[in-house]
């Protein structure tokens, strides 16, 4: 049984949060006693989340935020730190991925994937580490993926902005041990995951269904509980990359 004892009245912000697993990791900490803090472009599909955390006895602040414009984040975190007084554990869960060449890809999706999966992670970083240095506790939870460590096919872009994610958290963990710091970096990559995801990468509903339908495949629940195991490792434990596959998947 995982234990989050520790971590009850504390704040958790999670990125991507209006569906999939950002929306599991939310309704999992609000109802292990953290304050949630959920963000995504979808205001409507995110004030559900919040409502579902709060019908089940935690407290949610959900805030509309286009993780590709920095005054949405600089908002985001204002409000953050106005409602609940900053953030001890930040889950930078959005992500975004199309199956795009290096051959003939769009520049403009390029860049969104880079925007959203490597700069707009680094950004809230930043961000929640200038709260979580105050007490020196805090925990990072970036949510990547399996494409951080092999290459898929043609995905070649948005597997690097995967294997960056990787670097970024071992930067970010070299940074805190030159600072002597006890503030926590993680990495969760997943393989398949049931979320909408595979229809956006591929464009298409029935490639979707493909992908989630030959074998049993991860749900979004299962990370939720990663991320809750990771949280209730204690003080002296430090998970770097914890790689998830559901078990009939190959590469």
């Amino acid at each position: 049984m995982t234990d989050l004892s520790r971590w009850k009245g504390k704040t958790a912000l999670i990125t991507g949060a209006s569906s999939g697993i950002g929306r599991a990791i939310a309704l999992r900490l609000g109802t292990e006693g953290l304050s949630v803090v959920v963000c995504a472009r979808r205001a409507g599909r995110l004030d559900e989340v919040a409502a579902e955390v709060e019908s089940a006895g935690g407290k949610a602040l959900a805030v509309p935020t286009d993780l590709r414009k920095t005054d949405d984040i600089d908002r985001l975190f204002e409000r953050a730190r106005d409602e609940f007084g900053g953030i001890d554990v930040l889950v930078n869960n959005a992500g975004f991925g199309k199956n795009q060449s290096l051959f003939d890809g769009e520049t403009e999706t390029w860049r969104a994937m880079l925007e959203v999966n490597v700069l707009a992670l680094s950004i809230c970083t930043r961000e929640a580490l200038a709260d979580m240095s105050r007490a020196d506790v805090g925990h990072v939870i970036h949510i990547s993926s399996m494409s951080g460590h092999r290459v898929p096919g043609p995905a070649g872009m948005y597997s690097a902005t995967k294997f960056a994610v990787r670097s970024l958290t071992e930067g970010l963990r070299r940074e805190l041990r030159a600072r002597d710091s006890d503030i926590r970096v993680t990495s969760i990559s997943p393989g398949f995951v049931e979320t909408e995801f595979a229809e956006i990468y591929h464009d298409n509903t029935a490639r979707a269904r493909e992908t989630y339908e030959q074998f049993q495949v991860l749900q979004p629940s299962d990370i939720a509980d990663s991320v809750a195991h990771v949280l209730g490792a204690p003080d002296y434990v430090q998970y770097h990359d914890l790689l998830l596959r559901p078990t009939h998947q190959v590469s």
